[in-house]
């Protein structure tokens, strides 16, 4: 009898934790490992930063001699601080992966995905915070917006809805890359769309065999919205493409990453 009832209590299943509670758990060791790594947080402020200063102090001048382009910058700024925040998401979970910890965790009563979803509402949360300090930065070097309330919501609801999508994007990268390393390279060639859009300088300055590609890039109508909302420019259908496009860049990376997290985590 005795042996029996150990034998039934020791293979018997751990229940699963409900709710919430495994995200939240990971959610928070992906922010002190955020807090530990206080390089890369930094380095994640400050390159934005550099570029903004860099932009409308040495180049700023020569684009407009009026001194207006650090207003039509400052939203593009915005989308490269949330790529290069969201770049070392890719580095967390390919790491995570190398070092075998993926495999503790799955010992333990917690969903699969809820160490991925730890990662990317981090991510968010880093990138949301980076991306307040580049435009207070960005007040303090000439920026001056004319958004009134409701069009700043706006914004700050886009920009969250950009940083979660392509920090999905950027997490579903690490799960796929063979090393921290690799998803590190990956990851640094989406930071260079920016520079393909109207971020930086108006479409229509650039060879017409580029502005093809700029005007049909993800990226243009999502900083144009941005721009058009912070500015008080006229706005046509570029907040819809911006919405669409989000959307579909969330849906892709959120099911390639489950894809890629099932079946890797099904190999150890």
């Amino acid at each position: 009898m005795n042996g029996s009832a150990i034998a039934i209590s020791t293979s018997a299943p751990r229940p699963q934790l409900g709710g919430f509670s495994a995200e939240r758990i990971f959610v928070g060791r992906s922010l002190r490992h955020s807090l530990r790594d206080g390089e890369s947080l930094l380095m994640a402020i400050m390159l934005p930063v550099m570029l903004m200063l860099m932009f409308t102090w040495v180049f700023g001048g020569a684009i407009d001699p009026s001194g207006a382009y650090v207003d039509y910058v400052v939203p593009g700024i915005i989308l490269t601080c949330a790529g290069f925040g969201a770049s070392s998401t890719a580095v967390y979970v390919a790491n995570d992966m190398r070092t075998g910890i993926i495999d503790r965790f799955r010992t333990m009563p917690v969903r699969a995905g809820a160490v991925l979803t730890g990662h990317v509402v981090a991510s968010v949360l880093r990138n949301l915070v980076a991306t307040g300090i580049v435009v207070a930065v960005g007040i303090a070097v000439g920026f001056r917006p004319a958004a009134g309330l409701i069009d700043w919501i706006a914004t700050a609801a886009l920009i969250a809805l950009y940083i979660l999508a392509i920090t999905y994007l950027f997490a579903a990268i690490g799960l796929a890359a063979g090393s921290p390393e690799a998803a590190n390279g990956y990851g640094f060639i989406l930071l260079f769309l920016p520079y393909l859009s109207s971020a930086f300088v108006p479409v229509s300055s650039m060879p017409d065999w580029l502005q093809a590609i700029a005007d049909n890039l993800p990226i243009t109508p999502i900083v144009e919205t941005i721009r058009g909302l912070l500015m008080g420019s006229p706005l046509e259908a570029e907040p819809w493409w911006a919405i669409g496009w989000c959307a579909v860049f969330l849906v892709i990376a959120a099911v390639w990453g489950a894809w890629l997290f099932r079946r890797k985590a099904a190999r150890r």
